[in-house]
């Protein structure tokens, strides 16, 4: 079933999200990939949305992803958010990024 704003209604968004300004202003450490400055940590809901898009970063080694995967974690018990992926590598599906390659038209 899809909502109302898939179908061309105007709705407002549940939560507003952080502006680009709250982002630039919060440390790199709030970050999962601080160097990127990638899937902040803030609260409970970025966390579980940095577990759901953890695949979908592109051009980070597998130590930075080791050391972003320690920081989810770390967050997650923070803020009571539960995991059960047993590693990051479980998370990633056939291939790098657990993507299909879009076909060219």
């Amino acid at each position: 079933m899809q909502s109302r704003r898939a179908h061309g209604a105007r709705t407002a968004k549940r939560s507003p999200g952080l502006s680009t300004r709250q982002q630039n202003r919060m440390p790199s450490q709030v970050f999962a990939f601080p160097k990127k400055r990638k899937e902040p940590l803030n609260d409970a809901s970025h966390v579980r949305n940095a577990v759901a898009r953890f695949d979908q970063v592109d051009g980070v080694t597998d130590k930075e992803r080791d050391n972003a995967w320690r920081r989810i974690r770390a967050a997650a018990r923070k803020f009571g958010v539960h995991i059960e992926a047993r590693g990051w590598r479980s998370l990633m599906k056939g291939g790098r990024s657990g993507r299909s390659p879009r076909k060219r038209r």
